[in-house]
């Protein structure tokens, strides 16, 4: 990984580059249209994909990984197009503030307000009832803490939760981590995500931050926890899935056992379009797709 700021955006420019020749040839959807959330900071750029047809559509508010260093709404355009297809919903993806230039809880700020603005206009995104949080890696603890302040908040009802390997309770001695570190992900390079996006160790057990670190999620939405077989992180999203279910949350765990971390953006690999069409079955269940069908 890059060090230091030019560096870093550098790498940012690199990535975001390679990106776009890859999404040239992306899953068509009914219509892609860019908004802009009021957020705490000022506002917060996404893009709203809306499937084919016409009528109303829940919405599903999507965050990318990347560590909360990298990645953006360009990184992830082809797993948003699937999901959108996938689920018959129209996909939200916010480009949340970014670390070290942001620090936590920045990244989360952006993210419950893009929830709660999801949550009170409808006829700026899908349309339809139904509203649904996901995200991968850091997305996706993203995604796990805007479904814990919703619920703690009295916040936007949110009907379930699509967590892809979430970046959630992460620790050194996990088999996962000695294993597995190094394919992909290394030991330095999450020490070094940890080290851009907190300014100090207590956040790092901020509920906020990892939810892992809370008392009680029993009033959080229903979830679908998915973790990859040869990823660090694999262990602390089965412990948070096992969390959830402790304390009577509805949830559906998979392990795709054979895959490594950030596997559902390699869209030449098939696992990865079938973990796509898996969740996104649980989140047209759950909001209602077939029923509107």
């Amino acid at each position: 990984m890059p060090h230091g700021r030019w560096g870093l955006k550098l790498f940012r420019l690199f990535v975001r580059g390679a990106t776009w020749v890859e999404n040239r040839d992306v899953p068509s959807v009914g219509a892609v249209a860019e908004r802009t959330i009021p957020g705490p900071a000022g506002g917060i750029d996404a893009r709203l994909y809306l499937p084919d047809g016409a009528g109303s559509f829940p919405t599903v508010v999507f965050f990318h990984g990347g560590g909360y260093v990298l990645g953006s709404i360009a990184t992830h355009e082809w797993l948003c197009r699937h999901l959108t297809r996938e689920s018959g919903c129209a996909v939200l993806s916010v480009d949340y503030r970014l670390a070290p230039e942001h620090p936590f809880p920045a990244a989360v700020e952006d993210a419950y307000a893009a929830v709660e603005w999801a949550g009170a206009n409808p006829d700026a995104v899908g349309g339809g009832d139904g509203l649904a949080v996901a995200g991968d890696s850091a997305g996706g603890a993203l995604a796990a803490v805007a479904a814990l302040m919703a619920a703690e908040r009295d916040g936007p009802e949110l009907d379930y939760q699509v967590l892809c390997y979430p970046g959630v309770g992460i620790e050194p001695d996990q088999q996962s981590v000695e294993e597995h570190a190094g394919l992909v992900i290394s030991e330095a390079d999450m020490e070094w995500f940890r080290e851009c996006y907190f300014e100090s160790e207590i956040h790092q057990r901020n509920p906020y931050a990892d939810p892992t670190q809370a008392d009680d999620v029993s009033g959080v939405a229903p979830a679908t926890v998915l973790t990859a077989g040869f990823d660090p992180l694999r262990d602390g999203g089965k412990a948070y899935a096992e969390q959830l279910v402790h304390d009577g949350v509805p949830t559906r765990y998979v392990n795709y056992d054979a895959m490594v971390h950030g596997f559902m953006t390699f869209r030449e690999v098939d696992r990865a379009s079938d973990a796509i069409v898996d969740v996104a079955g649980d989140v047209a269940d759950a909001l209602g797709v077939d029923e509107a069908e």
